[in-house]
């Protein structure tokens, strides 16, 4: 358990890391012109670049937790098959439904990032 805490750790620093390291990337030189309306300009590239970072991190997350538990439910899922064989029907079942379930929390994270992008 020490050892998946530790992954996760090292798994969240680089993930912060790269995530300021792209910062400069996205910074963009003001055009030349009215004072008004570079500030116009300037606000509308801001936001669009924190909606970028906002829906990679949102869609990564959620699809990383997905992954993350759809690969414990069929690792379970196989070991209680492989310990009993005779209720492989109901645990078959159940595996299904939970990753039915997770698979929707997911397209309910995309559904949000879709309202981000072209909403907000």
């Amino acid at each position: 358990m020490k050892r998946r805490f530790k992954q996760i750790f090292v798994l969240a620093g680089v993930l912060a890391l790269a995530l300021a390291l792209a910062l400069p990337a996205l910074a963009a030189e003001a055009p030349a012109g009215d004072a008004g309306e570079t500030a116009q300009v300037q606000t509308e590239d801001n936001t669009v670049g924190l909606k970028s970072i906002a829906v990679g991190l949102a869609i990564g997350i959620a699809a990383g937790g997905g992954a993350i538990g759809m690969g414990l439910a069929t690792a379970k899922s196989a070991e209680g098959i492989s310990r009993q064989p005779e209720a492989e029907g109901k645990i078959r079942t159940m595996m299904m439904l939970g990753l039915v379930f997770i698979e929707t929390a997911i397209i309910y994270a995309l559904l949000v990032v879709i309202l981000i992008i072209f909403v907000l």
